[in-house]
């Protein structure tokens, strides 16, 4: 009954987090348990009592001043003077500035938006047909919830109850392997299809754009350095990193005491909308664990997969199903509770490695049709049709496939920089 109401929901249209939520009254009402019902706000306000959650509105308040002080024409003219003279130059372009601004931003879909408003039109002006420039825009936000910080790690660290710094750091390498194959994808489709080479910029050029955007690179630097460094929590790291951001914007005045209603207003809608995501999840997850789902599922699960190899390539099949259909983080909040007592009891799987396999399974649902949310996005920005864009980034999404099974079967990637 539970199945059918949410399913039911789902296809009609209804918000993902409502659904979770209704979904739950459903199943209490149909098991008639009373003292469920009485329990049911307690559990949504227990799934967000949790300082680690602070970290999201902070981080999303990092990328909204950092976008209205223009930060990312910066981090682009940067890339621009060093790698813009070789052959698909503006393609390395764009993906080293996604790179760039991914250590900042940390969400894939605003990042996407953000980014082909302002790489698109300049590749198609160089010469660059319009869906391939958002092909590549597209998967170069596909860094923003991989490099560190990641609100995606963050909502995992918070369900998986482990550490928001050990998510975040585990996400810096498979995030540079992802970043050195996209580059390698670009330069065989330069020589390929004989991409436009960029203009050569001289030295002092360089330098004057060094010294421009070398104080915006600070902002991920003390983002990164606390971290890293243990001179902070995630969430105070992002609090620092907020600080820079917004000094930065008033130093160098492209940001305005006046611009701060408006920051703030779409940083405080943005963070309701991922929190009511998270309370609606815990309750969805009390439910599922009272109902015994997990524990049907591992049953079903065991008789398919026998090793923990054969369980990792299953669920990259599933999740990579379910991402097509669900944005990244509902689909974490709906998997996470039951294939996460599984990975660890089961198979023993270490869950930061579980996380970072299925936080980039689920991301890299967000440039899969039919639904795609970061595809549409960065066609409907671009005016171009998204079967268009995803034709043309079908060796993007292989390459990002293969290191999902890489990462699957060879846990020592996601855990390389973890302390022993």
């Amino acid at each position: 009954m539970t199945g059918a109401a949410f399913f039911v929901l789902l296809v009609i249209g209804v918000p993902i987090g409502i659904v979770l939520s209704l979904a739950a009254v459903v199943f209490i009402l149909w098991t008639g348990n009373g003292l469920l019902l009485n329990s049911y706000g307690l559990q949504m306000f227990s799934a967000l009592n949790n300082f680690g959650l602070l970290a999201i509105p902070l981080f999303i308040l990092i990328g909204e001043l950092m976008n209205g002080a223009g930060i990312t024409q910066r981090l682009v003219r940067l890339a621009a003077t060093f790698i813009g003279a070789v052959r698909g130059g503006l393609a390395y372009i764009n993906l080293i500035a996604n790179m760039m601004v991914a250590s900042i931003l940390g969400s894939a879909t605003a990042q996407i938006a953000m980014m082909s408003q302002v790489m698109v039109p300049e590749m198609e002006k160089e010469g660059y047909k319009r869906e391939f420039a958002t092909a590549v825009t597209a998967f170069g936000g596909l860094l923003g919830p991989i490099i560190p910080p990641s609100i995606v790690f963050v909502v995992y660290a918070v369900l998986a109850q482990v550490a928001v710094r050990d998510m975040l750091v585990a996400g810096i390498l498979p995030g540079l392997i992802l970043t050195a194959l996209f580059i390698g994808t670009i330069a065989f489709l330069g020589i390929w299809h004989s991409y436009p080479r960029g203009q050569k910029v001289t030295w002092p050029d360089r330098w004057m754009a060094v010294r421009k955007a070398l104080p915006m690179l600070s902002i991920p630097a003390v983002i990164i350095g606390t971290i890293l460094g243990g001179f902070g929590s995630p969430t105070e790291a992002a609090a620092l990193g907020a600080l820079c951001a917004a000094l930065l914007g008033f130093i160098t005045r492209t940001l305005k005491l006046s611009d701060l209603p408006k920051i703030l207003l779409r940083t405080g809608i943005n963070s309701a909308l991922v929190l009511f995501l998270v309370a609606a999840a815990g309750v969805f997850s009390w439910v599922l664990v009272f109902g015994q789902v997990p524990q049907a599922a591992a049953a079903w699960i065991q008789t398919v997969a026998t090793s923990p190899a054969g369980f990792m390539l299953l669920v990259l099949v599933m999740l990579l199903l379910v991402g097509t259909v669900i944005d990244g983080i509902p689909g974490l909040i709906m998997v996470v509770p039951i294939l996460l007592p599984i990975a660890t009891e089961v198979y023993g799987i270490h869950p930061v490695h579980f996380g970072v396999v299925v936080s980039i399974n689920l991301i890299l649902g967000l440039l899969s049709p039919p639904v795609g949310i970061g595809l549409y996005v960065a066609a409907s920005v671009a005016r171009v049709s998204p079967l268009k864009v995803f034709r043309v980034a079908v060796p993007f999404f292989i390459v990002t496939c293969c290191v999902l099974v890489l990462l699957a079967l060879v846990p020592s990637i996601s855990l390389f920089f973890l302390d022993p």
